[in-house]
């Protein structure tokens, strides 16, 4: 995929707005009263030390979710898509939560079928972005390009690789 979402755990407040946006969005009513109870959020924010991480299918290239699906109701629509639920093929036989490296798929509410994030996939054909990103009110979340955030990362790293060994100059 050419865009991810990448999360910087330290701006994350655990205010729950990403399952909030999310639950909305997935929503037959579209309205937050009964949003909450009609859909499970596809983004859980869960506690890790002092900080709050909001996780998500990560759509992984090889995802051993699609593999081992015997139904074949979790596939791609093209290599640069997110990974998808097709509801309709769904049987609820949860070998799908057994391989999922990040614990990003769910059991559905009725315990018949499993939920995941699609990266708002309706909303993405549409231009926009996932819900959990455009709704986080710190910024947390951010849907990027992963070419430029991989280079972003490098350039980091190395311009602190350079900052370490001039700083080490400098002392002797």
């Amino acid at each position: 995929m050419s865009k991810i979402i990448v999360i910087d755990i330290e701006e994350c407040m655990a205010c729950r707005t990403c399952e909030i946006e999310c639950s909305l969005v997935h929503s037959k009513s579209k309205t937050l009263e009964e949003a909450l109870n009609e859909v499970e959020p596809r983004v859980n924010v869960e506690a890790a030390q002092e900080f709050a991480v909001p996780m998500q299918c990560r759509h992984c290239e090889n995802a051993p979710c699609i593999k081992i699906c015997p139904t074949h109701a979790i596939r791609r629509e093209n290599p640069d898509s997110p990974v998808l639920i097709v509801q309709e093929r769904c049987i609820g036989c949860n070998f799908c939560l057994a391989v999922c490296p990040f614990g990003s798929i769910s059991p559905s509410y009725d315990g018949h079928r499993v939920v995941k994030c699609d990266l708002c996939f309706e909303r993405l054909n549409a231009g926009q972005e996932p819900a959990c990103v455009s709704g986080c009110p710190t910024g947390a979340l951010k849907f990027v390009e992963a070419e430029k955030y991989v280079q972003g990362k490098r350039t980091d790293v190395a311009e602190e690789l350079a900052l370490s060994i001039q700083q080490n100059k400098s002392k002797k």
